[in-house]
């Protein structure tokens, strides 16, 4: 837990590019929305490659109720989901979870390059 804890402070909003910034990589945006009362820790994973962005042991961190764009390098087709957990609490997740092994309802979209998917977390 404390690998995220320090992941997501150093991860911090340098790790999110708005879609449009130069130089950001091709693939699909996700629009990410944190309802949460706290800090959300983020990552998204690709089922088909087993990657995992922001990836390298960085993650996403969203403030309570922040907003954020993030575009992923996935390959069209591939199945993305998220999984999250309170920041410093890895016991409150959403998604798939942060060792991505629970099952979601509504946690994961089709890579189609070029497009946006718009996410809450835990919602």
């Amino acid at each position: 837990m404390r690998r995220y804890i320090l992941a997501a402070l150093l991860a911090g909003s340098a790790a999110l590019a708005p879609a449009s910034a130069p130089g950001a990589e091709k693939g699909m945006t996700m629009f990410v929305r944190n309802p949460q009362p706290h800090a959300v820790v983020l990552e998204f994973r690709g089922r088909q490659s087993r990657a995992v962005w922001p990836g390298k042991g960085k993650v996403y961190l969203l403030a309570k109720g922040e907003r954020k764009s993030v575009t992923i390098g996935c390959q069209p087709g591939e199945n993305v989901c998220y999984g999250g957990w309170a920041n410093g609490n890895d016991r409150i997740s959403f998604g798939v979870g942060p060792d991505d092994d629970r099952t979601c309802a509504d946690c994961c979209r089709i890579c189609v390059e070029g497009t946006t998917e718009t996410i809450d977390i835990g919602g």
